[in-house]
Formats: C-alpha cells, sequence, structure tokens
C-alpha cells in the first residue's frame, strides 16, 4: 500500500483505517503468547491493531508511502538525538505532499504561566507541568523494573520556534502552528482527541 495513515505512539487510541504503533514495553509483553495474557500494566490492555514499533529505530513500512502521519505526547519523551532521528524517518515515510501533524506540550506557556505567578506552588505546578521532575523515586529490584518499563518523563522540551526550526531542517514545508481538527485533509479527524490539544503546542507540516 502506498497511500498510509500512520501514527505513532499511539497509546491505547487505535482509530480503525490507520496503521498504530507504539513502542511500550509493556506492548511487547502483552503480545507474548500465553504468558502476555496473564500481565498488563495499564487498567486497558492495548488494543489488537496496534502493533510494536519505534519510530526512532525505524518502523516497518516503505519509504514515500504515507499520505499523513500523526504523533502526540510522543516526541517530548524522546532524547534530542532521538527527536532528530524520528523525524528524519516520519520525512522518509511522507510521499510528496503527504502531511505530519504533531502534539507536543507547550514549553513557552509553561514558562509564561510560571513566571506571572506569585503562589509558593509555581515552582512544583511548574516542574509537574513539565514533566521534568520526580515526587519519589522507585527503590527496589520491582521499583527499578517499573521505572525501566514507564517513559513519562519528559527528556526534551519544546516551544513553536524551536519545533519549527528542527521540522525545516529535516526538509518539512508548509510548517504551521494548527489547532483541533484544522487539517484539510479529513481523515485526521479520526485520530485527533480535542483533549490532547488543549494547552498544547500542534504543528502541521508537508513533505
Amino acid at each position: 500500500m502506498d497511500n498510509l495513515y500512520v501514527q505513532y505512539g499511539c497509546g491505547l487510541s487505535a482509530p480503525i483505517g490507520w496503521l498504530n504503533f507504539d513502542a511500550s514495553l509493556t506492548l511487547r509483553f502483552e503480545r507474548i503468547p500465553v504468558v502476555g495474557h496473564l500481565y498488563t500494566k495499564n487498567a486497558s490492555r492495548f488494543p489488537e491493531n496496534v502493533r510494536y514499533g519505534d519510530i526512532v529505530s525505524g518502523l516497518p513500512i516503505k519509504a514515500d508511502s504515507c499520505s499523513g502521519i500523526y504523533c502526540s505526547h510522543v516526541l517530548e519523551h524522546l532524547a534530542l538525538e532521538e527527536t532528530d532521528q524520528a523525524l528524519a524517518n516520519t520525512f522518509r515515510y511522507l510521499k510528496k505532499g503527504g502531511t505530519f501533524r504533531l502534539v507536543l506540550p507547550d514549553l513557552r506557556q509553561i514558562v509564561c504561566e510560571y513566571l506571572a505567578s506569585d503562589s509558593v506552588a509555581a515552582a512544583h505546578r511548574f516542574m509537574e507541568s513539565a514533566s521534568l521532575g520526580r515526587k519519589q523515586r522507585r527503590r527496589g529490584p520491582i521499583g527499578y523494573i517499573k521505572e525501566w518499563l514507564g517513559n513519562s518523563a519528559h527528556l526534551w522540551m519544546w516551544d513553536e520556534k524551536a519545533i519549527t526550526e528542527r521540522l525545516h531542517q529535516h526538509g518539512f514545508k508548509s510548517i504551521r502552528r494548527c489547532s483541533f481538527g484544522d487539517s484539510a485533509d479529513l481523515k485526521f479527524k479520526e485520530v485527533e482527541d480535542e483533549g490532547r490539544f488543549a494547552g498544547c503546542l500542534a504543528m502541521e507540516s508537508k513533505k
């Protein structure tokens, strides 16, 4: 197929009509025959149409085959070097004229809210909003395993100027800040969640 729509880092959101990938180790455990049915970290298991795939190391799809690619709250969990590889792979998978839409926490908004607040809790709210700190550290073998399986920490934060420049460096064009449901390609209505856009930075670009 050369007219694919791909979502990576999908979590439990896996619309029919999209190829949905997630790099969670929990997903890999759940898919182990027999044993996997006895294990899950989440209250809900991954939908059956979610495939294991890591955008950093590469997805099992052909270059120039995707009309649309989407990721929501994924790139902030990658180190800067990993983000560059993810964007390079995303660009490679898109066909000419294909659309890439992404959603991220907005570093500028988080910082502005922190600076505008005189509350004694402002610093705590900043750390929580940015997911840059930890309230506690897991200890012991089980704690270390859970920490290793988890991927909730933010490793690199972005504002509009920074992510725009990065997209440009990787060859993307027609880069703009976007909002929920404003894509000319109606296929994105199937995958976007309005709640994921609230107070966040959303960008659209094309190959």
